[in-house]
């Protein structure tokens, strides 16, 4: 990889911290040539997140509440005053209240419930309407997704509806924007040791079990998520739309565990 990204700019929305994957992401895109914005939500995550910017020679931080339309609409004015265009983002955002990712989805309560689906999933039609506004020549937009989705994972419950529903809304919003050259895609990685995959119960059991069955015997990193991403934003992902690319060290093609574990 040398210089994918020289001459294009985007949005990273959901930095946590150094460990978190949209983190991975945005750093490998700056390596990589891009100019970022990274969006945050609230002083304290916007005090974690400004270092992390100007170490890739970032100062455009804008702070977000995805619930709110005006604070969306502020953010993509201040992104179109700057830039003008935009070639591409990065949804990492999600959310679930923490005493509803342990025991049984049963209980699921009717808030939490409107609440994960709207965040989780709503957001990212939300701003994939803004951002491919400012997308005249095609860009690419990506959100984040886990094999929870599609198969039952213990204790994430809710948020294996809304992921669900978010990968079905980045196939239809790729039927959409397709004309316009805009590509929409979804990384599923494996489990990883994030501010919020820490939040779902038994993490580290799952985060070990993965490890030790998966077909290359390990989890994802961030750099392994980061590179694909930037092949996903770059040129060379000018085909790909519509998919969601496993990075998860192959465990979604198992049906058992291995010999070994089993």
């Amino acid at each position: 990889m040398a210089n994918w990204m020289t001459g294009k700019r985007g949005l990273v929305m959901g930095v946590a911290n150094e460990r978190s994957i949209a983190w991975g992401i945005a750093k490998t895109l700056a390596d990589e040539g891009a100019e970022l914005a990274f969006s945050y939500q609230g002083e304290a995550f916007g005090k974690r997140v400004e270092p992390l910017a100007a170490s890739v020679g970032s100062d455009l931080l804008v702070d977000v509440d995805v619930n709110d339309d005006a604070s969306l609409d502020a953010c993509f004015a201040t992104l179109k005053e700057r830039w003008g265009t935009m070639d591409f983002l990065i949804h990492a955002i999600a959310f679930s209240d923490k005493t509803e990712l342990t025991g049984r989805f049963i209980n699921t309560s009717r808030g939490n419930f409107q609440n994960s689906l709207t965040i989780s999933c709503f957001s990212f039609i939300d701003v994939a309407r803004r951002a491919s506004e400012m997308m005249p020549e095609g860009g690419s937009l990506i959100t984040l997704t886990f094999q929870g989705s599609n198969r039952v994972s213990p204790n994430y419950n809710v948020m294996g509806v809304a992921k669900a529903a978010l990968e079905s809304a980045t196939r239809y919003l790729a039927n959409d924007l397709g004309p316009q050259k805009v590509r929409v895609n979804a990384i599923s990685p494996g489990p990883m040791k994030t501010l919020a995959g820490a939040a779902i119960g038994g993490a580290r059991a799952t985060y070990r079990h993965t490890e030790e069955n998966a077909p290359l015997r390990a989890n994802a990193t961030l750099e392994a998520i980061g590179g694909t991403a930037a092949w996903l934003c770059s040129d060379f992902g000018a085909s790909t739309t519509g998919e969601i690319i496993h990075v998860d060290g192959g465990y979604h093609v198992l049906g058992f565990p291995q010999p070994a574990n089993m």
